[in-house]
């Protein structure tokens, strides 16, 4: 069994991965009933021993110690971190696995990047180092940070580059959280440029989030509760709508929900890794099926069902129905439009009470309406995991290498060149040491190279795709 190990940074990154570590703790509590260490809880926690002094001793088998998360927590103001210390997931992390700064980053990549990079480089070193060291097998590090803030995209994205330099072996699996055009952030644009070059140049896999698509997917939520027709359709408790509760404060944006989403797509990604099934998929299988060129490896994902049905047994319709949606544009986790672009390569990673043949029956019955590029038309890969999420009988989570991530790319640089064109607010990132303005020249030539590789997969969408004969075997 494989181990993974989460680096969460920023606001942004903590605050989801407060909710990473408490879904997943209400997880493995459901499924090992019997509080005994096994290779399923040993993916993400270790089993320590506290009465030994000093860094505790690992168990590695037998009855249930102390669960300690396999996490870095990063954020140069303290506030976030310090609140996940004082409430009940306390005992999950120990100073030992935290690096905070009181100043802050000031909503300025080059701060992140620039000057504490290089500040805590050693420091963060150290403790990636430890991390890895109590992993017997470590597969993925995962790094959540948002793109729009300072310490999420600067810090954040120095981390890839020494993970890369440190630990070239292991995968990097990014959750990078894309701002909204309506941000509060007036240099998110161009934090998120500079970001995007570090993600191009130094992730195997990135999984963007944009804030408008959680927000939007929690108001549809939140109108079904709202209408008092829970019933059987809606569970508030689940694990995918826990943050149901955010719903009552209607002036309020509800972030634990939109949070708790994220929480579950790294979850459900991580859950083949985890429990068994009847056809499992491990992280490597993800990269080396859905990331046929090195910088094309940004995954538009969707998770279905947002708000579950209640039965355990489904009817077929309503599990077809669950297919459906994972390709329908208001059920992405980014705005966009899987449907209508073009396909890479597609993976569906199932939990629960799901066939295989409910799978193929259902690739097959959507195959005629998606496009594929010409040179991968069986581009698909799939996962059955027999554990489903609590208080679900089934759920799905869609992973596409598709196109219609570059509008996303588009609107990013376009909200980039309105601020640079001006050069407004310029002067807070040049006179930090290590930062001229070729950053921002060569930040904007990465992704405009980006948007043109997958402009050119696009030019080929008319292309007829020729039937090329099947061998035939003499019997």
């Amino acid at each position: 069994m494989t181990q993974s190990v989460v680096v969460q940074v920023g606001q942004c990154g903590n605050q989801i991965g407060c909710c990473f570590w408490d879904l997943a703790l209400r997880e493995h509590a459901t499924v090992n009933q019997k509080g005994i260490y096994d290779e399923a809880i040993s993916s993400f926690f270790r089993n320590v021993d506290t009465r030994v002094v000093g860094d505790g001793s690992s168990i590695s088998k037998g009855i249930i110690r102390s669960l300690k998360a396999r996490a870095v927590l990063v954020d140069m103001e303290e506030g976030v971190v310090n609140e996940i210390l004082q409430g009940p997931l306390r005992d999950v992390f120990d100073s030992k696995q935290l690096i905070t700064d009181i100043s802050g980053s000031g909503n300025n990549w080059a701060m992140g990047h620039k000057v504490f990079g290089s500040l805590y480089r050693e420091q963060i070193l150290e403790k990636l180092r430890k991390s890895a060291e109590h992993c017997d097998c470590l597969q993925c590090f995962f790094i959540i940070h948002s793109m729009g803030g300072g310490t999420g995209s600067g810090f954040g994205t120095f981390l890839l580059k020494v993970l890369e330099d440190e630990f070239p072996e292991v995968y990097r699996f990014v959750t990078a959280v894309y701002p909204s055009s309506e941000d509060d952030v007036i240099t998110s644009p161009y934090n998120s440029l500079l970001a995007m070059k570090e993600l191009n140049e130094h992730a195997d896999c990135v999984l963007p989030v944009d804030n408008q698509s959680l927000f939007d997917i929690i108001s549809k939520i939140d109108l079904v509760v709202s209408s008092g027709k829970l019933g059987p359709l809606v569970k508030p408790d689940s694990l995918v709508t826990s943050g149901a509760r955010a719903f009552k404060k209607q002036h309020k944006k509800p972030f634990d929900a939109m949070n708790n989403i994220v929480a579950n797509l790294l979850l459900h990604l991580t859950s083949s890794a985890r429990f068994e099934g009847s056809l499992n998929m491990d992280l490597n299988e993800i990269s080396m099926n859905l990331v046929p060129f090195p910088q094309l490896h940004y995954l538009v994902s969707s998770l279905m069902p947002l708000y579950t049905l209640a039965d355990v047994n489904i009817p077929p319709r309503r599990l077809d129905q669950m297919f459906s949606d994972a390709f329908s544009k208001d059920h992405q986790l980014i705005q966009a439009d899987p449907k209508h672009s073009l396909y890479l390569a597609c993976a569906l990673m199932v939990r629960g009470n799901v066939q295989i043949s409910d799978l193929r029956r259902n690739i097959e019955r959507l195959k005629p309406s998606l496009q594929f590029v010409s040179w991968n038309q069986e581009g698909w890969k799939t996962s059955l995991c027999s554990v489903p999420p609590v208080g679900h009988s089934h759920s799905l989570l869609a992973l596409a290498n598709n196109t219609c991530v570059k509008p996303t790319f588009i609107e990013l640089r376009e909200r980039f060149m309105r601020l640079y064109k001006k050069k407004a607010h310029l002067h807070h990132y040049l006179q930090v040491e290590g930062m001229e303005e070729s950053c921002f020249t060569e930040a904007v030539s990465s992704l405009s190279a980006l948007i043109e590789e997958y402009d050119q997969l696009d030019a080929t969408k008319s292309v007829p795709v020729e039937s090329v004969p099947r061998l035939s075997v003499a019997v």
